[in-house]
């Protein structure tokens, strides 16, 4: 596989994360009419998920030290996942304290959040340094002035780490629409996704490229050694009580 037809091409990727968000959105609606919730306040809830999770991405990974401002860095500046997870999860949180809705919403945004992942990290594909060096001779291959663009070696095949990611989302998408009715609590869902992304995240970040900044480790791992104690403890006390039956008539 060689060079990225798109190298740097921000509006590529954009138009692509757009598409994700819009996927979200229909599966959302879907889940939301399938579940008999027809709650108005669901979907102010959704457009502070969204804008939440847009704002944390660039702004949960500002650097100071760069010494760029936050309106170049928002213009210009990196996108995290995991900021924009955290971002959107605050969203969800203050949209429900500002409409007064109380009810969990985790089962209806987990599947959605996979879902507007997929082409989301299709984009970062085709437009940003895929990865670190395979050591074989499969992988990425970036032309002289893709790799200058994006600060890496040419004619080195590169981890497609991207590629792993759509597959894990995809994945999870899948287990989570046949066990989305079958967890015992509402919220569980995304518990377990949440949780299942953080896990392989982690160790993801070994080939993608990100700084290293102590014992090997980039920022997003330091971040998910924090959070990842408090997730498995959740999650356990999911698998700690038996799964509900398949009601009759449903999907599997």
């Amino acid at each position: 596989m060689i060079g990225l037809p798109f190298a740097g091409d921000g509006l590529v990727h954009g138009g692509l994360v757009g598409l994700g968000i819009f996927a979200a959105l229909v599966f959302y609606a879907y889940e939301k009419r399938r579940r008999g919730l027809t709650d108005p306040r669901l979907w102010p809830i959704a457009g502070f998920a969204v804008a939440f999770g847009a704002i944390g991405s660039r702004l949960l990974t500002w650097d100071v030290s760069r010494e760029v401002s936050l309106a170049d860095w928002w213009g210009n500046g990196d996108r995290s996942i995991l900021a924009g997870l955290v971002g959107a999860w605050f969203g969800v949180h203050l949209g429900k304290r500002l409409t007064g809705y109380r009810n969990p919403t985790g089962d209806l945004l987990a599947p959605a959040v996979a879902l507007a992942l997929i082409p989301g990290r299709i984009g970062c594909l085709l437009t940003e340094l895929p990865g670190t060096p395979t050591g074989g001779a499969w992988g990425i291959e970036l032309t002289p002035v893709q790799a200058a663009m994006l600060g890496t070696q040419a004619g080195v095949g590169l981890h497609p780490s991207f590629a792993y990611e759509m597959v894990f989302h995809l994945a999870a998408f899948a287990v989570m629409w046949r066990f989305r009715d079958r967890l015992p609590r509402p919220g569980d869902l995304f518990i377990c996704y949440v949780t299942s992304y953080a896990l392989f995240r982690f160790g993801v970040e070994f080939v993608r490229g990100n700084e290293v900044i102590l014992l090997g480790m980039s920022r997003p791992q330091w971040f998910l050694l924090v959070v990842l104690p408090l997730l498995l403890w959740r999650m356990m006390r999911v698998f700690g009580k038996p799964l509900r039956p398949q009601l009759e008539g449903t999907a599997a």
